[in-house]
C-alpha cells in the first residue's frame, strides 16, 4: 500500500485500512480505569477501540519497541522521551533512517484531549490513523516501514509472547496482530498518558494554598489578563483550545499564525512549512498551526512548529514584540497573524513571574511514573 503522508486521499485509504481486518475491538476485556486527576474529564474514546487494561499494556510494551522501525534502531520513545513529557530535545526530529525532519516533535501528555494531532493536519483526529505516519510515512521517514507492512506484521507474528498479548488484548479479532491492532494498541496507551499532578493542579483543584509560590501566582494572574492574551490559544484544564473531551458537544480545530515568519511584508512563511495552506490552499491559512498544550511546557524545548525558539524567554520575547517580523527587523506585524499577536511590555520582574508559572505547570510525578516507562526497565 502507498499513500502520500498528508494527503486527505492518503488518509481516507488509510482509514479504511485502519478498519479491515480487526474483526473484535477487545471490548470484553478488563476496562480501563483512568485514574483522572481532580478537575479533568474523561476523554473521548473511539467506540471501536474501547479502552482496556490489556490494550494499553500492549501499546505501552509496543510504544517501547524499536522492531517497530524497519532497521530497529528506534522505537516510538525515541521521538517522544518521558523526561521531556514524550517530545525529543531537538529543534527538529531525525528517523531512524537519519532522515532530518522539517517539524519540532510535540508532545504526548494528555494527547487523548486534542482534536487534531500534528502541527497542521485537520484531517488526522484519530490517533488510531496517525500512528499510520510514523510507521509507514514517508515524506518524511519517520520508523521506515513504507510498503513494507508485511514485513512489520511477520516479525510481530514471530514472537511468540507478543503474539499472545495482542491476542489477550484483542480476543475477538480474526487476525490478532494486524495493522488494526497495532495502531488501537498504540493509540490506547498514548491515550493513557494523563498528566494532571503540577503544583498548579495542586493548587487550583486540589486546595493547597501553598502549593504554587507568590511569584508563581502573580505570573498567573499575568497569563491569565488582557494584556498578555495567553489564555485565549492556551485556554482550559490543558491550556489548549484544541481541546475535546466525553462531554465536548462540537470539537473545535483552531490553527493560528504567530507571526514568527513575514519574509515579504505580506506574511509569507518559508516555503520548506507554510503551515496549514498545504492542505487547504486558502492564503489565510499561510502560516497557521496548531496551538500547542502548555502543560510541562518548561521541559519541551525547544518551541515553535520548527525548534526555532530555543528557551521560554525567547518565547516570551517574540509574544512581547508582536511576532518575528517587529522583534528582529522592527518592521510591521504581519497581516496574517493573530489579532492576539499584538506586543505587550513587561519588567524584568513581570517577565521572571510569568516564566515561574510556566514552571507550575510541570508534573513532575508524570514525567518519572513507572506505569508510562519503558516494561523491559521497570514493571
Amino acid at each position: 500500500m502507498t499513500w502520500r503522508v498528508g494527503t486527505r486521499v492518503g488518509l481516507l485509504t488509510a482509514l479504511a485500512w485502519l478498519g479491515a481486518g480487526c474483526g473484535g475491538d477487545g471490548s470484553g476485556a478488563e476496562t480501563y480505569d483512568w485514574k483522572l486527576p481532580a478537575g479533568f474529564p474523561t476523554p473521548r474514546v473511539p467506540a471501536d477501540n474501547p479502552m482496556t487494561e490489556a490494550k494499553v499494556r500492549l501499546g505501552r510494551r509496543l510504544f517501547y519497541d524499536v522492531r517497530l522501525s524497519q532497521n530497529g534502531t528506534q522505537s516510538c520513545a525515541s521521538c517522544h522521551e518521558q523526561a521531556r513529557a514524550f517530545t525529543d530535545g531537538r529543534v527538529t526530529s531525525v528517523g531512524s533512517t537519519g532522515h532530518v525532519h522539517r517539524r519540532n516533535a510535540q508532545g504526548l501528555a494528555n494527547v487523548a484531549y486534542v482534536t487534531s494531532l500534528t502541527w497542521a493536519n485537520p484531517a488526522l483526529t484519530s490517533l488510531e490513523a496517525q500512528a499510520l505516519v510514523p510507521l509507514f510515512g514517508k515524506e518524511p521517514v519517520e520508523l521506515g516501514f513504507g510498503d513494507r507492512e508485511p514485513e512489520l506484521l511477520e516479525r510481530l507474528r514471530s514472537d511468540a509472547a507478543l503474539a499472545a498479548e495482542f491476542q489477550g488484548a484483542f480476543p475477538d479479532a480474526a487476525e490478532p496482530v494486524s495493522v488494526a491492532t497495532l495502531t488501537r494498541a498504540l493509540a490506547s496507551f498514548q491515550r493513557s498518558l494523563i498528566s494532571g499532578n503540577s503544583a498548579y493542579d495542586r493548587y487550583i483543584y486540589g486546595n493547597e494554598v501553598d502549593a504554587m509560590t507568590r511569584q508563581q501566582k502573580r505570573g498567573m494572574e499575568l497569563f491569565f489578563s488582557e494584556r498578555l492574551e495567553c489564555d485565549h490559544c492556551h485556554s482550559g484544564f490543558n491550556f489548549q483550545d484544541a481541546t475535546v473531551h466525553e462531554t465536548t458537544s462540537e470539537p473545535i480545530l483552531p490553527f493560528h499564525n504567530t507571526g514568527l515568519y513575514n519574509e515579504d511584508g505580506q506574511g509569507t512563511y518559508p516555503a520548506t512549512d507554510p503551515g496549514l495552506i498545504e492542505l487547504t490552499g486558502r492564503a489565510e491559512d499561510m502560516g497557521r498551526f496548531r496551538a500547542q498544550s502548555l502543560r510541562n511546557v518548561a521541559v519541551t524545548g525547544p518551541y515553535m512548529h520548527d525548534g526555532s525558539l530555543e528557551t521560554l524567554s525567547d518565547v516570551l520575547d517574540h509574544y512581547a514584540a508582536g511576532g518575528h517580523a517587529r522583534r528582529v527587523s522592527g518592521g510591521e506585524a504581519s497581516p496574517l497573524q493573530s489579532g492576539f499577536v499584538r506586543g505587550f511590555t513587561l519588567t524584568a520582574q513581570e517577565k521572571e513571574d510569568v516564566l515561574a508559572f510556566l514552571e507550575s505547570l510541570t508534573d513532575p510525578v508524570f514525567l518519572t511514573d513507572p506505569r508510562f516507562s519503558d516494561p523491559a526497565n521497570s514493571p
